[in-house]
């Protein structure tokens, strides 16, 4: 029988954003939670992007390694609660849902997901006191099911991979969206994915820039799953009005270039949509990335420190702090960031900033398939993986969305699935503008107001 907290709990979307707001006392009792008893309700008040330095989690990676002349700096989303970032959207969605009056006891959560999201939900839940279930692809990694069930959520699962997560979402619609006794977190259509990232992973960005002595934002890139954390650029344009927005697809599955629909090994991104939180007409690119390099990218950054060493001459300290921070949609990133880069030409006074969502903690299973039994990759063959990457040609790998009709034409993706489930029409086409998206981010204030004066004060009871 869960424990049913006899309160609720949970930091604002400004505390995500800054910890510091918290007063120190309280700020280091929480974070003495994150390993010794990381299932207590304070430690939801550890999802934001600070790490035990109180610096942001973030890494700067080697020129050496990218090729190119700009700065790329990467945020790690492993640093979270629950090892992926995308615990904050879900977090940030279960708190909207309370202020709407869902409560413990009463109500079982219910998350589609390929993986992480589901992660999330099922640890935000298990703290809050709620019944969870997690629906989601049977073809994905083994290791993401087992933390599912360590949180003590249930999975139903459905037929294929990544590619199919349109089978969750109808079975989602079928089976829980119309009972009274579960509530529906939709990362793809709910806006408190979008506020998040907005709000805190923007913030994070200028933030981490600043950290590392880098003064300008000038690209921004991420894959979309859910889309959620595109719009990490869209807060960036309020200090860098010119950066561009890059969205990274799986070669075998490029939606956002032509409609594909393809299968592929990219977990975690590539859904085959347009989502409803994507703001289309703000993405300037979408980039492709071949599922085999990102699987091999990623294997080659889960090595030993010394093959990062002995291949890139990095420094020791620095290939430690890269090793194994990339899951396949980081990877996935990564690669994007610095196609996306070439294709814009940035030099030296320019800066990139991805994300990685999760580490490879979570894919075992897929390095060992990767590998088949045979053990460590040679170090040549690592050089060899890396060398393809490097080689590939930005002319042909990115599409830039300002040309041709493609606004319009992801537009009318996004109109046909939306439509059909039951988003009025007006609405969408409303997200042509500008003026949506700033009302959807401005809608954090009162929320914020809403939950303060709701929420059991801090210290009480913890």
């Amino acid at each position: 029988m869960r424990e049913i907290p006899a309160s609720l709990h949970g930091p604002t979307y400004a505390e995500m954003q800054d910890p510091t707001r918290l007063s120190p006392q309280f700020r280091l009792h929480a974070a003495s939670l994150r390993l010794q008893n990381p299932l207590h309700r304070d430690n939801l008040f550890n999802v934001h992007w600070l790490d035990e330095a109180g610096c942001i989690s973030a890494m700067q990676i080697p020129q050496a390694i990218t090729g190119l002349e700009a700065n790329l700096v990467v945020l790690d989303g492993g640093s979270f609660p629950a090892g992926s970032m995308k615990v904050g959207p879900a977090c940030a969605m279960l708190m909207e849902r309370e202020l709407q009056g869902i409560r413990p006891g009463q109500t079982t959560v219910v998350a589609p997901s390929t993986g992480n999201f589901g992660i999330g939900v099922a640890w935000a839940s298990r703290i809050k006191g709620y019944e969870a279930k997690v629906v989601m692809p049977a073809g994905m990694s083994r290791e993401r099911y087992l933390l599912i069930e360590r949180y003590g959520a249930m999975t139903d699962l459905t037929p294929g991979s990544e590619a199919d997560v349109n089978l969750t979402l109808q079975r989602t619609r079928d089976r829980y969206a119309d009972r009274p006794d579960c509530v529906v977190l939709d990362q793809f259509s709910d806006f408190a994915n979008y506020r998040f990232h907005r709000h805190v992973t923007a913030q994070a960005v200028r933030d981490a820039l600043q950290e590392l002595g880098l003064s300008t934002g000038d690209l921004f890139v991420s894959a979309p799953g859910s889309a959620g954390t595109l719009a990490t650029g869209e807060g960036l344009r309020a200090t860098w009005p010119d950066i561009r927005i890059a969205a990274v697809e799986p070669e075998e599955c490029a939606t956002l270039t032509h409609g594909g629909h393809g299968t592929h090994r990219i977990e975690g991104i590539g859904d085959q949509m347009v989502t409803l939180i994507h703001n289309v007409d703000a993405t300037d690119l979408v980039v492709r990335v071949p599922d085999s390099l990102t699987l091999r990218g990623m294997a080659l950054f889960s090595a030993p420190d010394t093959a990062l060493t002995d291949l890139f001459g990095v420094d020791p300290q620095v290939a430690a702090r890269l090793r194994g921070r990339f899951g396949p949609s980081g990877i996935c990133n990564l690669m994007g960031a610095m196609q996306a880069a070439r294709y814009l030409n940035l030099g030296p006074d320019h800066t990139v900033i991805t994300v990685a969502t999760d580490g490879e903690d979570r894919y075992g299973s897929v390095l060992a398939s990767l590998t088949q039994g045979q053990g460590q990759v040679a170090t040549a063959e690592m050089a060899a993986w890396w060398s393809e990457i490097l080689s590939l040609d930005p002319a042909r790998q990115v599409l830039a969305l300002a040309e041709d009709g493609h606004y319009d034409r992801l537009h009318a993706m996004k109109k046909d699935m939306w439509q059909a489930d039951g988003v009025d029409c007006d609405q969408i086409d409303a997200m042509r503008t500008s003026a949506f998206w700033d009302a959807e981010y401005a809608r954090i204030e009162e929320i914020d107001l809403q939950w303060r004066e709701l929420r059991t004060p801090l210290g009480k009871g913890s």
